[in-house]
């Protein structure tokens, strides 16, 4: 029998699965999912080869769309709303194109359906020196990360990960030997002569250049129904660094 993926689930009303993106967790969306909690039974899900989720060799946007097949029909979800961040909006794309009776509306936070070259190098490489043989605190784990990773907020972002499988032993809740094999599969793009008919929004970091004015004519190509909404004051983790207007701009497309 195929794993289910891992999730937190509260609130209730109208499904909203939330997907985090690459080497995130569904920990990362806590704060944002108890807000849409007031409105939305909300499904915090964490992905294949990430969070508390099973571990494959396998990974590719095909994949986790099945994954979410097999979520949704083991909670006995119908139709949901999907709101799903970088890789997870991808994730998103795809499972909205392939399975559209499935998804009520959907969100997809920056990230477009074009090809996006490798960019996460240095912090792959950052990870796979920490030796947790050697690096037995956090402390230590965070040196090894700033000689690769000089932003503060990601080397933050990426020790959310960091726990204690046992007392005296730490590790990464990610995959990373299947992460790292499977990277190229992150930015592959969204395949030509899909469309979903459905509502969309699409939100965009104004500070970020993920989702460029150029893309807008190939996006709408795949779905001839969004709208796009940028989030001042925001880079690419705009949920994160403007959650205000974030949470009112997905409450707003939601409840229309």
């Amino acid at each position: 029998m195929k794993e289910i993926l891992h999730s937190q689930i509260f609130g209730e009303g109208e499904p909203l699965l939330i997907l985090h993106g690459f080497l995130g967790m569904s920990d990362n969306w806590k704060t944002l999912g108890n807000q849409f909690a007031k409105k939305y039974e909300v499904h915090l899900i964490d992905q294949r080869n990430h969070g508390r989720s099973f571990h494959a060799d396998d990974m590719s946007y095909e994949l986790m769309g099945e994954d979410l097949v097999r979520y949704l029909d083991a909670h006995n979800l119908k139709s949901v709303n999907l709101l799903g961040h970088s890789m997870g909006g991808k994730v998103a794309m795809l499972f909205a194109v392939n399975y559209p009776e499935k998804v009520h509306r959907l969100i997809v936070a920056d990230i477009g359906v074009k090809y996006y070259p490798p960019h996460h190098e240095d912090i792959l490489r950052g990870l796979a020196a920490v030796d947790f043989t050697k690096h037995t605190s956090r402390k230590a784990v965070e040196a090894v990360l700033m000689q690769y990773i000089p932003e503060q907020g990601v080397r933050q972002f990426l020790l959310k990960n960091v726990y204690r499988p046992t007392k005296d032993q730490l590790a990464f809740r990610f995959n990373l030997a299947s992460l790292t094999a499977n990277y190229e599969e992150v930015g592959v793009a969204l395949p030509t002569m899909t469309r979903f008919e459905g509502a969309t929004l699409f939100l965009r970091g104004a500070n970020s250049g993920y989702i460029a004015d150029e893309d807008w004519t190939e996006i709408l190509t795949h779905f001839p129904k969004a709208i796009l909404k940028t989030v001042k004051n925001a880079g690419h983790w705009l949920h994160a660094e403007n959650p205000t207007e974030f949470y009112n701009d997905v409450v707003m497309f939601l409840d229309n």
